[in-house]
This record gives C-alpha cells, sequence and structure tokens, in this order.
C-alpha cells in the first residue's frame, strides 16, 4: 500500500483529498504547514507528497527545495496559477503541477501515473474476489481468468480506482471512450450491464439517479 502526505493548510479540501485516496486504499497522512512538513517527512517514510504552495510558515516551494534531494514524488496542488509559477514548480523538482480547484478523479489519476512511474505501485488492483494485473492486463475472479474487452477492462478499472464516487456517464465515457468519442451515453449504461453480469457486481455498480454509476463494496 503506498503511503502519501498531503500538506494543505485548507482542512476542508485537506480532508476531501484523504477521504479520496483512502477511499481507493492509500495509506495517508495530513499536515498543515511547511514547518510540520519537514518534521514528518524526517521521521516518516512516504511514497509521494501532494504538496500545497501557499502554507503557513514555510511555502511549498521552500519545502520543495529542502526535501529535493530525499527523492520522493511530489505533486503541487495550488491556487497559484500563473505560467511562472507552474514552470517554478516543475524546475523545483517536482513530478506534476496541479492548480485548484481540482477534480477528485484527476487528481487521483495523477497520483496513479507519478506512483507508476517511481515503480511505487504494485501494478495489482482488487476489489472483494476480483484481482486485476494491470501490467499483464489480466482479470481473475476467484484466482480464474476471466476475458474481457478492451472497454470492459477499462471500465472497470476506472470503476474500482473511484470506489464510492459517484460518476457520471459523460465522465466515463471521457475516461474510458476519449474525448472523441461520439457515441452515446447508452453504451456506458450497455457495458455496465455486461461488467455485473460478467463479474456477479449486481449489487455493487450501484445506479446514481440522474448521474451515472458508483462501485461500492
Amino acid at each position: 500500500m503506498s503511503k502519501i502526505l498531503i500538506v494543505e493548510d485548507e482542512l476542508p479540501i485537506s480532508d476531501l483529498i484523504n477521504l479520496n485516496l483512502r477511499m481507493i486504499n492509500y495509506e495517508t497522512k495530513q499536515v498543515y504547514d511547511g514547518n510540520e512538513a519537514l518534521e514528518i517527512i524526517e521521521k516518516e517514510n512516504f511514497d509521494l507528497i501532494i504538496l500545497d504552495v501557499m502554507l503557513p510558515k514555510l511555502d511549498g516551494f521552500s519545502v520543495m527545495e529542502k526535501i529535493k534531494n530525499k527523492g520522493i514524488p511530489v505533486i503541487f496542488l495550488t491556487a497559484k496559477d500563473s505560467i511562472l509559477d507552474k514552470v517554478k514548480g516543475l524546475k523545483s523538482g517536482a513530478d506534476d503541477y496541479m492548480v485548484k480547484p481540482f477534480e477528485s478523479i484527476e487528481l487521483l489519476a495523477r497520483v496513479e501515473v507519478v506512483l507508476r512511474r517511481y515503480g511505487k505501485k504494485s501494478g495489482i488492483l482488487r476489489f472483494k474476489d476480483l484481482e486485476i494485473n494491470l501490467n499483464e492486463r489480466v482479470v481473475k475472479k476467484n484466482g480464474e481468468i476471466i476475458d474481457v474487452t478492451l472497454k470492459e477492462y477499462e471500465l472497470l478499472i476506472l470503476l474500482i480506482e473511484n470506489k464510492g464516487m459517484a460518476l457520471s456517464r459523460e465522465k466515463i465515457l471521457e475516461k474510458v471512450w476519449g474525448y472523441d468519442y461520439l457515441g452515446e451515453t447508452r453504451t456506458v449504461d450497455m457495458h455496465v450491464q455486461r461488467l455485473r453480469k460478467k463479474f456477479k457486481l449486481e449489487e455493487n455498480i450501484t445506479t446514481v439517479y440522474k448521474v451515472g454509476y458508483r462501485l461500492k463494496d
């Protein structure tokens, strides 16, 4: 399980990030200023740091300067949206720079990409009796390989990685079929029905009225 440090002084935002990361089984710690960040980084090991820039006591750029030799991946998450700030953040050694306001699903995707780049993600996703080997692109149920189409595979991963979150049909289309897809949202409904039947997830993939779908335990 990857361990992520959230350095964010706005409590509602910090709690929202924490909730979303924990829902997909990341271990997390939260701190609320730059000095607290440095202290906990000295004491504990982290696989990734989500770092605000405008922090009390010591700003995020200064924190980055002090930890850049530790080799911990960092994603800046900040309201500072100028090109100069983005360039400064990336040149400081951060792996990504994301501007607030943000969508949780995008932050989770960026976290996954950075962890995978550093080899800190196991490459195995699990949900109940399902196991997905992301490197081999193999889906197993109770240890038995189940054949899936590419879109069924990508949809299953999207639902598991966003477990507990309501995903709109439009968002699912965008993430699985891409921005250029010209089909209808009924495509999503058909694929969800197939996943429910194929993996016996009728009680786990719930319909969110007038929105889309949610995967739940």
